[in-house]
């Protein structure tokens, strides 16, 4: 991306300007949770609240989950002064910077409350909602709740894939549906404990498993 598109995708556009990223080594494929454009858009991404962020703090970006505020500074690009976010995921190895002036409109805030957060786990004790419609618009609709960004959401895209013991076995893009869900749940559970990820899954888990 040259640096005058840069300047226009921060300017015009909202929101994520990747500004260094390293490839991670293969892996899996992960489910494509960038949000669809073929069709409706299910579940519109909430407007945060404005907030003031300073560095240090830890975030939520709807379409990548926890990240840290490394910075916020004034630059120019191509001849715009813009202030902006500095933001880096240290799983994906990326950094975002995200203008101040878009960051309520792009969906970005700090993390959720306790209490918020709590609602979550209320929301994973409930009984699964399946609706009767075919598998890949359930898929879409799931993908826009994790895209979302809400707690409560992608809540409940873990609480409708969750198998027990003796329940039917999840298809492929099932487990990958449920895993990126539980993926985003569990770092923001985790930077909320101040634990790592693993531990916070392994939280999510053993809640699920009294349910």
């Amino acid at each position: 991306m040259g640096e005058q598109q840069a300047v226009e995708d921060i300017s015009n556009q909202v929101a994520e300007q990747p500004v260094s990223e390293n490839p991670a080594p293969p892996s899996e494929p992960r489910p494509n949770l960038r949000p669809q454009h073929n069709g409706p858009n299910l579940t519109p991404r909430a407007i945060a609240k404005a907030e003031i962020f300073v560095e240090g703090d830890y975030v939520v970006y709807p379409t990548h989950g926890v990240g840290k505020v490394e910075r916020i500074a004034v630059e120019e690009i191509a001849g715009h002064r813009l202030e902006l976010i500095h933001i880096t995921f240290e799983e994906n190895r990326m950094t975002l910077r995200v203008p101040v002036s878009k960051a309520r409109t792009a969906g970005l805030r700090k993390l959720a409350t306790r209490k918020l957060f709590d609602e979550a786990l209320t929301v994973l004790r409930g009984k699964a909602r399946i609706k009767r419609t075919m598998w890949s618009r359930r898929a879409q609709e799931y993908e826009a709740k994790i895209n979302s960004g809400d707690p409560l959401s992608i809540a409940e895209v873990v609480r409708d894939l969750h198998r027990n013991a003796g329940q039917p076995d999840q298809s492929f893009s099932e487990r990958q549906i449920y895993e990126a869900a539980m993926d985003r749940l569990a770092a923001e559970l985790g930077a909320l404990d101040q634990t790592d990820k693993q531990t916070a899954i392994t939280k999510l888990t053993d809640y699920l498993r009294t349910v």
